[in-house]
């Protein structure tokens, strides 16, 4: 059985991206987890509360949280019924990308799925810090899915890769699983001026292949520019409907100079966004 962590905090984003999970694993047993941490609305209004008044606080939202993710799981259940699923929610007090993380460590989780906004729904970004968080520290793949971007089965996925980042037997199967569901087409996308690859490109290359036995993969190059440009490019050319890269970890220092290239394609990509990670669980 497959699972799935899904954050929310009740909005019509998080909803959408509930609804789109749904669709997306239809034909597969999952178990969802509907996740609501609330440390941030307890600590935000409250700072300046006493110790005493900030734990009443505390179970106050606790049960209004739970009450909300019953009311939730209750309206995904009854619209329509999918006996191959099963749902159940967590209160935590805790910050988001901490409580993912517990969550992904204790359950084994083996996919987050989140909407790209919150509440807040600002109209001039496509991803929120939250999403852009997860990308980066979560230790499990993470989908994100555009208010916007309504459920289409993934027929065409782009996956842009230079060849030098190891890729995961656990994350490659979960895609190799979605594909092989949908009959997809991959497109590996190389963006370099060099047409050879050394010995290391070509290993990573044939452990891609070797990974994704039942997906139709197609490895492509294009020359350097702007790789956020190159790919939304390829988006349009090639009419591609979801999105996969792997995230590669920063050091602190290169996180102050640069914007990783999942930073900047993950505030402005406009189709789901599923980001695999290159750490060992």
């Amino acid at each position: 059985m497959r699972t799935i962590l899904i954050p929310t905090d009740f909005s019509d984003n998080a909803l959408h991206a509930v609804n789109y999970a749904v669709d997306l694993f239809k034909c597969e047993r999952v178990h969802f987890y509907f996740l609501h941490a609330y440390a941030d609305e307890v600590y935000g209004p409250y700072k300046s509360k006493n110790n005493e008044e900030i734990e009443i606080e505390k179970k106050k939202l606790k049960k209004q949280t739970e009450k909300k993710l019953d009311t939730l799981i209750d309206q995904i259940q009854d619209v329509p019924p999918n006996p191959r699923h099963s749902y159940e929610g967590i209160a935590v007090f805790d910050a988001l990308v901490d409580a993912v993380n517990d969550q992904v460590n204790e359950i084994n989780i083996d996919m987050v799925v989140m909407g790209t906004k919150g509440k807040s729904n600002d109209k001039k970004i496509i991803f929120g810090s939250h999403t852009v968080q997860l990308f980066k520290y979560v230790k499990c793949p993470v989908l994100a899915v555009p208010n916007d971007a309504d459920f289409e089965q993934p027929k065409k996925i782009l996956f842009p890769t230079n060849y030098m980042l190891p890729y995961k037997r656990r994350e490659l199967k979960l895609l190799n699983c979605l594909s092989g569901e949908y009959k997809s087409e991959i497109h590996c996308l190389y963006i370099s001026d060099f047409d050879n690859l050394s010995a290391r490109q070509i290993d990573n290359r044939r452990f891609l292949s070797d990974g994704l036995p039942n997906s139709y993969l197609f490895f492509e190059q294009t020359s350097v520019k702007n790789k956020t440009k190159a790919i939304q490019e390829y988006i349009e050319q090639k009419h591609i409907d979801f999105l996969v890269m792997v995230n590669s970890r920063h050091s602190f220092l290169e996180d102050l100079l640069y914007r990783s290239t999942v930073d900047e394609i993950g505030l402005t990509t406009k189709i789901p966004f599923l980001v695999l990670q290159n750490l060992s669980r």
